[in-house]
């Protein structure tokens, strides 16, 4: 088995001088490999695998820990207990092992090697293997290698140190085979280069453009979360420019394709400006540069994702209200005021500030901030409520509500001080 110390990457990545087990965060990684440890007394041959390889390799602490063993499934179970472990994937080999008292999981998986994907995301059957054969069947040479957390060695067999030094993000084998068996490889190879700030192996990326049109039959959840992912690097306006060239865009924002295409620079600007958390406001960013702000817009962009209320939420919100931030100097309190305390409010001020520095007019953004400080209460008790008109004699009906909003935008605008002067205007009414 080919086995080497992980100290051989650039100088400058994080950790590049030291073993393995230097940089381990116990209080993270300490279960994952005492799971290593009793797997490997029990007598199965067991290594961390994948993506917390990589991270540790680079110098970061993994999100998460996988495992990869010669045990089966059902050896991993009479291990550890029914009452500790999860069959998330047994026919695919994979299973969960829960850390006591809820400390946390590790996906245990037996080496295996994949038959024919059928549906173009799971294979229709495996067949457990060895480590070396394991690796083959992953899909970038940075996510297939293998870390003995016991002894302290890379067990690397695709050149994945190799592609870390180089920055490249390279399908292992065969390009065309690797995306036949998942498109969202696609996908994840932008990501993980927008992420590495990595460049895409030339094979690797004439293959996703030839297979581009057929992301669609990814499922739209498993895009979004790839989507979203990849919008929340750094590099969201290096992805895109790659999705668009690669083929991919057309069918992740059609909206956009041709906006982008057409070199657009303020579009890219504009996203470039967005901090990477800010992954509505990009969606939205696109929306708005290609006039998408219909109410059919967002129902599509909502099905194409299968986007929570939430999601779709904040992004219809901070797209559709940048006209009125456009002029926000010129609108009344009472306007402004419902949109600067909605829930969804952080996502259209992102934007809105973007906007302005892209544009040079900052100035727009400090005159709103003023204004909004000016404010000893942005949300104050409404004056009325809809027990108040009851108590008058009104019956709730279509002029209910109505009233109610008069009442409360008088109030905004500083033109009711007080409950009495609101009973006072009421009755002015002809109601």
């Amino acid at each position: 088995m080919a086995k080497a110390w992980g100290t051989s990457l650039e100088p400058q990545r994080k950790g590049a001088d030291y073993p393995l087990n230097e940089l381990i965060d116990y209080t993270d990684q300490s279960f994952a490999i005492s799971v290593v440890r009793s797997l490997r007394e029990a007598g199965y041959e067991t290594l961390f695998a994948g993506g917390c390889v990589r991270d540790l390799l680079m110098g970061n602490t993994p999100a998460d820990y996988d495992v990869a063993t010669s045990a089966t499934p059902d050896q991993v179970r009479q291990l550890f207990g029914r009452k500790r472990t999860v069959a998330v994937g047994a026919a695919f080999g994979v299973m969960i092992v829960l850390a006591p008292r809820k400390a946390g999981q590790v996906e245990v998986a037996t080496f295996r090697t994949d038959a024919s994907y059928s549906d173009g995301r799971r294979p229709d059957s495996v067949t457990f293997s060895t480590p070396e054969e394991d690796a083959q069947r992953r899909d970038f040479t940075i996510n297939g290698m293998f870390y003995d957390p016991i002894e302290d060695c890379v067990i690397d067999f695709v050149q994945g140190q190799e592609d870390l030094r180089k920055g490249v993000i390279r399908a292992i084998g065969d390009p065309a085979d690797r995306i036949a068996e998942d498109k969202l490889r696609m996908l994840r190879a932008v990501r993980f280069a927008a992420r590495f700030r990595f460049a895409i192996d030339p094979t690797t990326r004439e293959a996703i453009a030839k297979s581009a049109p057929q992301v669609g039959i990814v499922s739209g959840e498993r895009i979004a979360v790839e989507v979203q992912k990849t919008l929340q690097t750094n590099q969201s306006a290096w992805a895109i420019d790659e999705w668009s060239q690669l083929g991919l865009l057309s069918t992740l924002f059609p909206e956009a394709g041709a906006s982008w295409q057409a070199g657009n620079n303020s579009v890219r600007s504009l996203v470039s400006e967005l901090l990477a958390e800010d992954w509505h406001s990009k969606v939205a960013a696109l929306m708005y540069a290609s006039n998408c702000v219909q109410a059919e817009d967002w129902n599509r962009l909502k099905q194409r994702f299968k986007m929570s209320n939430s999601d779709i939420g904040q992004i219809e919100f901070s797209a559709s209200h940048q006209q009125q931030l456009d002029n926000a100097e010129e609108l009344s309190w009472s306007v402004l005021q419902p949109m600067i305390v909605h829930e969804f409010w952080p996502a259209a001020l992102a934007l809105f500030r973007a906007r302005c520095e892209v544009k040079f007019c900052q100035r727009k953004v400090q005159l709103l901030e003023e204004r909004i400080a000016a404010k000893p209460e942005l949300d104050p008790r409404p004056l009325l409520l809809g027990q108040d008109l009851i108590a008058v004699g009104l019956k709730p009906g279509p002029r209910f509500k109505a009233l109610l909003q008069e009442i409360r935008d008088l109030q905004l605008d500083g033109k009711l001080a007080d409950k009495r002067q609101a009973l006072d205007w009421l009755g002015r009414q002809n109601v």
